[in-house]
């Protein structure tokens, strides 16, 4: 897809080894933008796309990290940083000053904006204050509030990309699931259409949201997904980046449940590992996105997209090879 993007950047993604993050990485590529591609693990595959600057840092719980990726940043005169994954995102709002300071730029919610996407407890309790649908969530110490027959969904409480989440319908199960899964909530399961919506806001707070049906979904990825138009589930997405104050690049998940209702489950401070959908269905998201980052005017015009429009993920193999010749003592790849 064309768009309009006067300047070649350099810009540093962020967990490379995800969806999202090798998504974003091409998709900046095409606009003809340079990537510094990083992520912790030597193995990950975004670091073995071609054209990149692929760099292996340390993990965002790494006391090195900030001042890992700020030493990058000047080391190859990068412009901005792009997170593509939730743990980066804490860290590099605490970075803020000092990435500023080197002229390099970010565009992320506040922390305590971004404390609430990623806490599902915390998260849960702001969509409730302003009486937006969500699944009831339980702490730990309530699950004998539960009425008998609840089917349940117990995840980390601050955890993403599905991992550690398990499904039960007991709450003896879900006290069980509660001592192994770390820092846990029960959540109500929701059964129904679930999606995903692609959004931009952007600094004066005017929302786009792209809505993508999840019709097959593994390990938490779509693997099948088609857009839509809905204006009742527009106007939630719009509503719950509101209550968040969300800035610059997110994505909203929920359901339209069996019984014709809207609930919002989850809300994450990047960019989608779907979204490319979003670009193939006319949007022009990473290109307004850089737009934004760079201070310049977020074009809602270029972020209209058709509906009934369909994506397939396979899993195909990247390469293969002698792991022990990928990384060199800096952290960079050979």
């Amino acid at each position: 897809m064309s768009t309009d993007q006067p300047f070649s950047r350099r810009i540093l993604v962020t967990g490379v080894g995800a969806n999202p993050g090798f998504g974003l990485t091409r998709s900046l590529q095409r606009l003809g933008h340079q990537v510094v591609a990083t992520d912790a693990n030597p193995l990950a595959p975004g670091l073995l796309l071609p054209d990149t600057l692929p760099r292996v840092t340390p993990r965002a719980d790494d006391p090195d990290y900030p001042r890992a990726v700020a030493e990058l940043c000047r080391e190859l005169a990068v412009d901005a940083v792009v997170a593509g994954i939730e743990n980066d995102i804490l860290p590099l709002v605490a970075m803020l000053p000092d990435l500023d300071a080197i002229g390099v730029r970010v565009w992320l919610p506040d922390a305590d904006s971004v404390r609430t996407c990623i806490d599902k407890a915390e998260f849960h309790d702001v969509l409730t204050a302003h009486g937006i649908a969500t699944p009831r969530i339980y702490r730990p110490d309530e699950i004998d509030l539960i009425p008998e027959g609840t089917e349940l969904v117990v995840k980390p409480r601050r955890g993403h990309g599905a991992q550690g989440v398990h499904f039960c319908d007991r709450r003896e199960h879900a006290r069980v699931l509660c001592e192994l899964v770390p820092a846990a909530v029960v959540q109500e399961r929701v059964h129904g259409s679930e999606f995903t919506a692609d959004c931009l806001v952007d600094r004066a707070g005017r929302a786009s949201a792209i809505l993508r049906r999840r019709d097959l979904v593994k390990a938490g990825l779509a693997a099948v997904s088609t857009t839509f138009h809905d204006a009742t589930v527009r106007d939630l997405v719009e509503k719950t980046l509101t209550v968040v104050r969300a800035a610059g690049l997110s994505c909203v998940q929920g359901f339209i449940t069996d019984e014709g209702t809207v609930t919002i489950t989850e809300l994450n401070v990047r960019i989608a590992g779907g979204f490319p959908l979003t670009e193939a269905a006319g949007a022009d998201l990473v290109g307004q996105m850089v737009n934004g980052l760079f201070g310049q005017p977020v074009d809602h015009d270029r972020l209209i997209y058709r509906p009934e429009m369909y994506l397939t993920n396979y899993v195909e193999t990247l390469a293969v090879g002698n792991a022990a010749t990928l990384a060199t003592p800096k952290g960079e790849l050979l």
